[in-house]
């Protein structure tokens, strides 16, 4: 397994280390998962997501490049700008999900899922060599990757940069200087909360400069590391996708809920004309959420929904949600009980255990 350079850190914080994407990675510190969690939803805590990939992409074409491969219209951005994107299929199913940043023009940044680098890169070379004029650079074994977040983030980390923070809009970000190190602030981040994702280049000492520096100004408001198991259920609680669990290569973007970011009406991409009829006549499954309606079950993964005795799909995702006390998920169901409020039913240790289709985010 790979390390990140942040790797004796999490040791030394007496981190329990998982296999993760190809890499030894921090599922929980000894505060435990719903104690990290807290902690990101009421004052700042540092992910270690370095096991993330960074594909850089310039030339004349590169934006036609970024427009063939992605569902939403990159056209739209401006410098300093990111945007939440997909990578389709041309059968509409979704290979990864992943960020777009402008930096320049004919100059951009994507970000994608640690699991997937491999089967991303080979994608992204594909459809490159379609093209006259582009450059590919995978630079994700010189990145690491730090996001800040927590409503106190902004206050930590503005002590550190002379760039101000708090003018940089939601997905947008500027190439600046923290704890002396040059990098990328991004304010983006896969919590709900406020916060930053910081890209910088270096070695195992520059690495642990940028996060003693963190630590001694976040010291205040009780910051701390955060693992994997925490950020799983932050983001469930904001009910956003993951790879691999609500999203797959078999998942076209409308059923998913990413219609938002599905921008037909720029012209033809991958998968467009599947997309397309799907969003016309209307999906057969959705996404859904839902609440647990009894405290006696947390919904796992691969459980099966349940209406009137007869299975109609299965949790993609689920746990226990630590801000309210119940278990919730997300799983497709069949458009017809698709609405909140509908009573669905999930399936575990021979029964079933009562819960209801819920607007998302949880909370």
């Amino acid at each position: 397994m790979k390390t990140t350079k942040f790797h004796s850190l999490h040791l030394a914080a007496g981190a329990k280390m998982v296999s993760f994407a190809g890499f030894e990675m921090p599922i929980q510190y000894p505060t435990g998962i719903i104690a990290e969690h807290k902690i990101v939803r009421s004052g700042v805590g540092i992910f270690d997501v370095s096991h993330m990939g960074e594909f850089f992409v310039s030339g004349a074409d590169s934006l036609n490049l970024i427009q063939k491969i992605t569902v939403n219209d990159a056209s739209k951005l401006t410098p300093g700008k990111a945007q939440y994107s997909a990578l389709p299929r041309p059968d509409g199913g979704l290979v990864d999900d992943l960020l777009v940043y402008m930096l320049a023009e004919n100059s951009y940044l994507l970000v994608v899922n640690g699991a997937n680098l491999e089967k991303d890169w080979a994608w992204l070379s594909q459809h490159a060599a379609e093209f006259a004029d582009v450059q590919i650079s995978n630079q994700s074994d010189d990145y690491s990757l730090l996001a800040v977040q927590g409503p106190k983030s902004i206050e930590t980390l503005q002590t550190l940069t002379s760039t101000d923070l708090s003018v940089i809009p939601y997905y947008g970000f500027a190439e600046g200087t923290l704890a002396g190190v040059p990098m990328i602030l991004s304010r983006t981040g896969y919590t709900g909360e406020i916060g930053f994702e910081l890209y910088f280049k270096g070695d195992e000492t520059v690495a642990a400069s940028v996060v003693s520096a963190l630590f001694e100004a976040g010291n205040e408001h009780g910051i701390a590391w955060i693992g994997l198991g925490a950020r799983d259920t932050l983001r469930l609680e904001k009910g956003y996708c993951l790879y691999g669990n609500d999203i797959t290569d078999e998942t076209n973007p409308i059923e998913a809920g990413l219609g938002w970011i599905t921008k037909l009406a720029k012209g033809p991409f991958n998968g467009s004309d599947v997309i397309a009829a799907v969003k016309e006549q209307g999906p057969q499954r959705k996404l859904v959420g839902f609440k647990m309606l009894t405290e006696k079950l947390i919904p796992r993964t691969g459980y099966s929904i349940v209406s009137d005795g007869q299975t109609i799909g299965s949790v993609t995702s689920g746990n226990q949600s630590p801000t309210l006390g119940v278990g919730i998920g997300l799983g497709y169901v069949p458009t017809a009980l698709s609405a909140p409020g509908t009573t669905i039913e999930i399936a575990a240790r021979g029964t079933t255990f009562p819960a209801e289709v819920v607007k998302i985010p949880f909370c």
